[in-house]
């Protein structure tokens, strides 16, 4: 890599690497703690639900603003102020004063520290600092590296519960989140890509105005609305699904420890094959695999092979989403507000997560199953593949330009 990259690139690569493994691998093991958070005080699993709802949703308003923020600033600066509030959150989680102060904390805090360590912002960074045509295959080693976390942390985060109790292993967690504070500091540059202004570049306000009226990046925010929906859903209710199907806790932790281990691989061939196959194309088979899988782990008998074999085949597709929406997005409207534009469809993403977490509790606790919510996560699935069909990975013109160029 660092033969086809200069050493910024190359160090930005991997700090932004670490910085995705620790923020969404700690995010990742959140499902670990609905039932003994929601036993030990006495809430219905609606509660612990909502409060991860309300992170998503948190998490998604806030961030085309912690986006345009860092294309402004550089991301170094913006990745520090949201490890401090990831930090807080987790402790705040750790010590809950009531069902309020728990969903500020889980809900709240820890959705702008999620804004400020993750996706877009990350990965902005990584696009800015990376030479084009190595941008997708740059931007798929990033999120590999965020599935390297998930498949860590689930291990630790089960064994931190059952050695220190579920509010030591929160502690625990937030104290290794303060770890992405020197890792920011090669990302306080904004990357040599931004430093000369490529023509037809757009201010911020413009960049938000086109998009909005751009069929592509609405469709494309549809889609991972789905995604969203089925992730949110599936790492914070699945443990809980397997526990009511008599299987232990081990099992649901093993499950989901899978998907992040298989999605190293997921998410890198997304990038590599991005870079040389049509990314919503992509996208559209993304959608079709997920919903084979999901539909058959739902609707099959389930015993610890099944969800086992459900991890490994879902971890394929897991984020692998990510490089090639984003991917899209610069291939579209360029770097310069990229973290900006991904943060907005991130928002997309981030509703389709609040309804995910949220759905599946209320529903549960309503029905006394989750059989509505899997369908729900099949029927979109379908629906998302069907939305990336008209997709074009065309770079925008606008219409004097295009004008020129005709």
């Amino acid at each position: 890599m660092s033969q086809k990259m200069n050493r910024h690139a190359t160090v930005v690569l991997t700090c932004a690497s670490i910085i995705l493994a620790i923020s969404l691998g700690v995010r990742h093991s959140f499902g670990l703690f609905l039932q003994p958070i929601s036993l030990e005080g006495g809430w219905g699993r609606e509660v612990f639900a909502f409060a991860i709802a309300l992170q998503n949703l948190v998490w998604g308003v806030s961030q085309p603003f912690v986006g345009m923020m860092a294309d402004r600033l550089g991301a170094g600066r913006v990745i520090i102020a949201g490890t401090v509030l990831y930090a807080l959150g987790l402790l705040v989680m750790a010590y809950p004063q009531g069902q309020l102060v728990f969903t500020l904390g889980a809900g709240v805090l820890v959705g702008l520290g999620l804004a400020g360590t993750t996706y877009p912002l990350v990965l902005g960074a990584v696009s800015r600092a990376v030479p084009p045509e190595k941008r997708s295959l740059a931007l798929g080693i990033a999120m590999g590296g965020a599935a390297v976390g998930q498949f860590l942390m689930l291990p630790g985060a089960l064994y931190g519960i059952d050695v220190l109790g579920w509010s030591g292993a929160l502690v625990v967690m937030s104290l290794i989140a303060v770890v992405i504070v020197p890792l920011a500091s090669p990302l306080f540059e904004r990357g040599r890509a931004a430093a000369a202004p490529a023509p037809g570049d757009m201010t911020a306000g413009q960049a938000i105005r086109t998009a909005m009226s751009h069929r592509g990046f609405l469709l494309l925010s549809m889609g991972f609305f789905v995604c969203g929906f089925q992730v949110v859903f599936i790492a914070t209710h699945v443990p809980a699904f397997l526990s009511d199907r008599g299987l232990s806790a081990g099992v649901g932790s093993t499950v989901l420890a899978l998907i992040g281990l298989v999605n190293i691989a997921g998410t890198y061939f997304a990038g590599l094959w991005g870079g040389k196959i049509s990314k919503p194309r992509l996208l559209i088979w993304v959608y079709l695999a997920r919903a084979g899988v999901i539909g058959a782990f739902a609707f099959l008998p389930v015993s610890q092979w099944s969800a086992y074999a459900f991890g490994a085949a879902m971890g394929l597709f897991w984020l692998s989403t990510v490089p090639l929406t984003n991917g899209t997005i610069a291939s579209v409207f360029g770097v310069k507000n990229m973290s900006m534009l991904g943060g907005v469809v991130f928002l997309a993403h981030q509703i389709g997560g609040f309804l995910g977490g949220w759905l599946g509790g209320v529903l549960y606790d309503r029905l006394g199953s989750y059989d509505g919510a899997w369908t729900a996560a099949v029927l979109l699935s379908l629906a998302a593949a069907l939305i990336n069909v008209p997709i074009r990975e065309v770079a925008y013109q606008a219409p004097e330009q295009a004008k020129v160029t005709a």
